[in-house]
């Protein structure tokens, strides 16, 4: 099965401390079992790579009984069943959601306190989602970075051939090949007669090893095939290089990538969806426009 959404946790983790103090880790083990999650789910992590998905969920399900005042914190990692969780679950309701927890003047403050007006849109969207805050804004910033590759990749092959093979030398010297940007133009050698090589660039600092670059600007749909492959293979051969990067705005198709595997020499494919990726990983064509931090309890701090 899939890994429950954090408001299907809610009423399980309030069952969970029905007889008393309980620890989080314990709770998050249990709940695991009950669901019959798999290893694989169990040990799903968050991008963070700092903590299970699952283990995130359940901490936000009791997060949110806290904020009703449904539990409460005991000592670190630990939390028990207040007077008003316990009446919950005299008359259980089939399950305790956003909506639920409503009624209940302390989470009705902290929603106001923290800006979601009941009847506001973006409240909705919270009270509807089956994803924690957290993970609403990883969707968000998924979704950004998606539209922001599209309209990258949109912006370069609308471009002339000499920008796109500028682009491309920018990129892996921001990638942290070959030297400053002062070096685009010594890299670039796409010319008339050039061999049907766009670019020579130094794999390390001190030059001892280059990396030969093709560059073509296809439109969308119009897909590099294997025949391209094996003349840059070519170029690499009059070169005596031993590596190259084909890079291109759109596609390769399976006989070109087939090809490449197969050949001789070690060749890098890069189509249109990676390159728009690395330019907004490395910073080149966009800009950092607003940064927003997720920031957690610091248990250690309260110890002592």
């Amino acid at each position: 099965m899939t890994i429950p959404d954090f408001q299907t946790l809610m009423l399980p983790v309030l069952r969970q401390s029905a007889a008393g103090e309980v620890r989080i880790g314990d709770v998050v083990d249990r709940l695991a079992a009950e669901f019959n999650l798999s290893d694989e789910e169990r040990a799903q992590l968050l991008p963070s790579g700092r903590q299970t998905t699952f283990a995130n969920r359940v901490h936000w399900a009791k997060s949110y009984l806290g904020k009703a005042g449904l539990v409460e914190i005991t000592r670190r990692a630990h939390f028990r069943i207040t007077d008003p969780g316990r009446r919950v679950l005299e008359t259980p309701p089939p399950r305790i959601d956003i909506r639920f927890l409503s009624q209940f003047e302390p989470f009705a403050e902290f929603r106001r306190q923290s800006g979601e007006e009941p009847a506001s849109e973006q409240s909705e969207t919270l009270v509807t989602s089956t994803l924690t805050p957290d993970e609403v804004m990883r969707a968000a910033s998924n979704r950004l970075e998606a539209d922001l590759a599209s309209e990258l990749l949109q912006r370069v092959r609308s471009g002339t051939p000499a920008f796109f093979e500028s682009l491309v030398v920018r990129l892996l010297i921001a990638m942290g090949y070959g030297g400053s940007m002062m070096d685009v133009d010594k890299a670039l050698v796409g010319k008339s007669g050039d061999g049907g090589v766009d670019g020579v660039i130094d794999q390390d600092p001190l030059g001892l090893d280059r990396i030969y670059v093709q560059a073509k600007r296809y439109a969308d749909g119009n897909s590099v095939g294997a025949g391209a492959i094996r003349d840059f293979f070519g170029s690499l051969d009059r070169f005596k290089a031993s590596k190259g990067l084909f890079v291109t705005t759109s596609t390769f198709s399976p006989a070109a990538r087939e090809t490449a595997d197969m050949l001789s020499k070690r060749i890098v494919l890069i189509d249109g969806e990676q390159l728009a990726r690395l330019m907004i990983r490395h910073g080149v064509g966009c800009r950092v426009e607003e940064v927003l931090t997720i920031k957690k309890l610091d248990e250690e701090f309260f110890e002592g």
